[in-house]
């Protein structure tokens, strides 16, 4: 994403109705996990997420990719680190949380992030992601994020298994706009992000809060979003096919590779 789609999301994020109900998805979540401790924001952006998780008690480190959108955290006093998210600066087994809204699609490599998410989780820690979905809806909106894809509900769940968590929940999100989305992005010709009239920004906010009430977690949607934790063996210790250390992380995507999934190019 470049520098000036950067500026327009961080100067959105706190009033547009698509980020106020992903804020709201993530305060739900962290109320039903266990007490705070550490937690890695990446893709943190202008700090909307991390803000969330300070609300809720956790040491929240946020973590950017982008010059520009670092320098806006910054300038809202968050302390974030700029750095890569598939070579994260963060100790293993150390955080409770890992939070990766709309990030892996930005990522060539999407399986190196999702083996560091796993290797910088504690035993017993939750991995919250979004991303999203179906390549039907890939338009000129996709291209002009910088995204490299959109995942079916199979390749997210394979992405983040073979990283080396379990998935304990998968759904839908943006159901109810998914035919309003699909029939705009038709006759796009760059990004869909922009400023929206308040009173639109109202309603939009409305139909997308009546999806938490309604059973339509399993129907398409514009993305998915997906909670998974990394769980104890027996004896203890964290439960990881290849132990947790990122080369043994690595070791397992070339392994998988070689059956015909993904390969370093």
């Amino acid at each position: 994403m470049d520098a000036a789609e950067l500026e327009l999301l961080t100067s959105l994020e706190d009033r547009h109705w698509w980020y106020t109900e992903r804020r709201a998805i993530l305060a739900r979540e962290l109320r039903s996990l266990p007490g705070p401790g550490l937690a890695v924001d990446i893709g943190a952006a202008g700090g909307g997420n991390t803000r969330v998780l300070v609300q809720h008690g956790w040491q929240a480190l946020p973590i950017e990719y982008s010059t520009t959108a670092a320098g806006v955290a910054k300038s809202r006093g968050l302390s974030v680190i700029r750095a890569d998210a598939r070579d994260l600066p963060v100790k293993s087994d150390s955080c409770g949380i890992v939070t990766a809204f709309d990030i892996l699609e930005h990522i060539q490599e999407d399986y190196l992030a999702a083996a560091e998410i796993a290797r910088v989780l504690r035993p017993g820690g939750t991995a919250l992601i979004a991303v999203p979905c179906d390549m039907s809806l890939w338009s000129a909106h996709d291209e002009a994020v910088g995204h490299v894809r959109r995942y079916t509900r199979p390749e997210l769940s394979a992405l983040v298994e073979k990283g080396g968590l379990t998935i304990e929940r998968l759904w839908s999100w943006n159901v109810l706009l998914r035919p309003l989305v699909a029939m705009r992005r038709k006759s796009s010709s760059g990004s869909d992000l922009d400023e929206v009239p308040p009173l639109v920004n109202r309603v939009l906010t409305s139909v997308i809060v009546a999806e938490r009430y309604l059973p339509l977690k399993s129907a398409p949607g514009v993305s998915l979003m997906l909670r998974a934790r990394k769980q104890l063996a027996s004896n203890g210790r964290a439960h990881q096919r290849f132990g947790g250390e990122r080369g043994q992380h690595l070791r397992r995507y070339l392994q998988a590779d070689s059956a015909g999934c993904r390969c370093f190019v």
